[in-house]
Formats: structure tokens, sequence, C-alpha cells
């Protein structure tokens, strides 16, 4: 931190600061918070900067789950099944970067984003109502896959990871809108967890900065967190909605330009 002035200083605070609060409603921070790294710290490797990402933004999502989990009653039979997944397969999507470029991923990313979106939007009451599905095993067996999946993505490739499970929780279990957010950030919690396991003891991370962005990227889960619990599914969904055409934007951009 002593390279960098207190104009850098203060964006990858703000950004920081955002990031946590558009986690905490519908995921996707990691868009804002890497870019940000990455263009106030050129010189960093890429790990050293993804690490300083993972560190600042679990403590955000830890937040978030925390405070809905007290306020919504939490799908645990669905959402540990798939945390424990997320967090197994996420290291295997990371040993996977090493023979398979995840630059290859992005035009089917952008499908699946296109899908997700066209899909909520065709269906207005898509996510309004909390209603569970697939009691037993069934719904044990659909969390070890779901869990399992995009525990591999977050550990290969990563944006957009608290989107799709939250698309993924009200598409297959019955979800709310509002639910589907609080399951996403256990999950999500899991996945970052089993990067720091090894992003921490090689080093990838910058110790003081990612202490700061962390404070900043809790304090915006805070406020996401408060605004969801407010107002409920209906704020979530079009939160979701905004989210998802800009990533769908920014993967375009990076797909084809």
């Amino acid at each position: 931190m002593a390279g960098l002035d207190h104009s850098l200083l203060l964006g990858l605070a703000l950004a920081a600061l955002f990031a946590g609060f558009i986690d905490a409603v519908v995921g996707g921070g990691g868009l804002i918070q890497i870019p940000a790294l990455f263009n106030a710290l050129p010189q960093e490797l890429p790990a050293t900067l993804f690490g300083t990402n993972k560190f600042s933004s679990v403590f955000g999502t830890s937040n978030a789950a925390w405070r809905y989990a007290r306020r919504v009653e939490m799908p645990w039979r669905t959402t540990l099944p798939a945390a424990l997944a997320a967090f197994a397969c996420s290291y295997l999507g990371a040993m996977a970067v090493a023979w398979l470029p995840p630059a290859m991923l992005r035009p089917l990313i952008l499908l699946l984003l296109i899908g997700a979106a066209a899909y909520t939007f065709g269906r207005r009451d898509f996510g309004a109502l909390h209603q569970p599905q697939h009691q037993g095993r069934r719904e044990f067996a659909y969390a070890l896959l779901l869990g399992g999946a995009i525990g591999f993505y977050d550990g290969f490739f990563g944006p957009g990871t608290g989107s799709f499970l939250i698309f993924l929780f009200v598409r297959f279990f019955g979800f709310d809108f509002l639910h589907a957010s609080a399951a996403s950030k256990v999950v999500n919690v899991s996945t970052n967890l089993a990067a720091l396991a090894f992003f921490i003891p090689h080093g990838h991370f910058l110790p003081l900065l990612a202490v700061l962005m962390a404070v900043c990227n809790i304090l915006g889960s805070f406020l996401g967190t408060h605004l969801a619990l407010r107002h409920g599914s209906g704020f979530v969904r079009k939160v979701f909605l905004c989210v998802v055409s800009l990533f769908i934007i920014k993967f375009a951009h990076d797909t084809f330009v």
C-alpha cells in the first residue's frame, strides 16, 4: 500500500464498497473489484490480485449471509449440501485452469446469461413466491449437482457466480428471489474460502490492501442486505435483471470486441 497514492486507494475502497453492495443483493461484485484492482496495480501478478479480491469479498459475503440468516428462514437442507459440493469442486475448477483457458468459456457464459435474463423477463411471477420444491433425496441430489457445478465454475472462471446461483435456486428449487439471494451467499462463502485456502498459503494477496477493501466490502454488504430485506423479492428481482443485463454487455464486449 505504500506505493499507492491516495486517489488509487480511494478508488479501490469505493470499488469494494459498491462491490459489497451489489454482491449482497444479487452477486457479481467481482466484476467491479477485479477490474479496479487490475487497473490500479498492473504490475502485480494476477494471482495476487485475485487473492486480494477473494480476501476482501469473503468478509462482505459472510456478513451478508449472517444478516440474511438472522431475518430470513434459511433453506439449510438445500444450502449446506450445495455449499459443501461447491467448496470441493471450486478446487477442481482452479486445477482445470492449467489445461483449459478460461477465455474459451466466454461465449457459453454469454449465452447462459442471455437465457437467464430472457427467462426472468418473460415470466413476471418468476421468483415472486417462495414455494420450495424437491423435498428429501431429490433435493439433496439437486443441491449437490448445483453446488458442484457452480463451485467448479467459480474456481475456474468466477464472474457472475452469485447471480447464477440466485437464478438456479429460483428455477430449480422454487425459492423466491430473497431466499435465493440468502442461500447463494452461503454457497459463495464456501467457494471463496476454498480459493483462499490456496491463495493465502502461497502469499497471493496484499494483506493491508485486502483488509482495507474488506472493511469497505462489509459496509457495502450492510447497505445491500438492508435494502434487500426491507424491500423483499421484488427489489432483488429488479437488481438481478439490471446486473445480469450489464453482465451481458460486458461479456459481449470482451468476447467480440
